[in-house]
């Protein structure tokens, strides 16, 4: 165990060596370099490093990841997140992105219980439950809990749109939220074209009416 996790700090040395090597300037420009146009909201699985599969370099992106990349309306951490990102960073575009074969998601579609997380699963649940119909038609269990994962994933799209900090930068600016889903056999993004750029895009009940000095 001891050598295992030495090895992580062998492997941290190992990279800031080659960086420095590569670019004697390169931890002094972006150690006050924080100026991302993406806040990404992904799954907490380790297969899925959001700088590696787009590409991205140190700085260029602001992230978030939990269980099932998740949009809570209760979770403080996640709207304390989108709040600096959208208000602080000024970020362009939130990117909401799942994968297909995702633990939380098939966690979600079986009647046992995991402990804690029950309470968490419980929101993917419930857009099993709005989609019943058509999830139930699909025979193959994969391709079942891999539609989950595209229909949750536009479920936190449509939950991110109802957030003030979004409707706020809404009301002068140019911000648009987009849900991804990544492929783990193949390494392709998909886009599932689900985009809200604007309060139009909710329904009425969610829409903010914000006074001049009101958060």
């Amino acid at each position: 165990m001891k050598e295992s996790y030495q090895s992580l700090l062998e492997g941290n040395k190992r990279w800031a060596l080659s960086k420095i090597q590569d670019d004697p300037e390169y931890f002094e420009r972006t150690k006050s370099l924080q100026t991302p146009q993406y806040l990404w909201i992904g799954c907490s699985d380790s297969r899925v490093p959001e700088t590696e599969v787009t590409g991205t370099q140190q700085g260029q992106l602001f992230v978030h990841r939990n269980i099932a990349n998740m949009v809570v309306h209760t979770d403080l951490n996640l709207l304390s997140v989108v709040e600096y990102a959208v208000e602080i960073l000024k970020v362009k575009h939130i990117i909401v992105c799942g994968h297909y074969g995702c633990g939380g998601v098939a966690a979600a579609t079986k009647n046992d219980s995991f402990g804690y997380v029950d309470n968490w699963l419980r929101n993917i649940k419930e857009v099993y439950n709005r989609n019943t119909l058509e999830l139930t038609s699909i025979e193959d269990e994969t391709a079942r809990v891999n539609r989950l994962v595209e229909l949750n994933v536009i479920e936190q799209v449509k939950n991110l749109a109802k957030t003030k900090a979004v409707q706020r930068a809404w009301k002068s600016r140019t911000l648009e939220i987009h849900g991804w889903v990544y492929g783990l056999d193949t390494g392709i993004i998909k886009d599932l074209h689900s985009v809200y750029d604007h309060v139009e895009n909710v329904d009425p009940i969610f829409r903010y009416d914000f006074k001049d000095d009101q958060k």
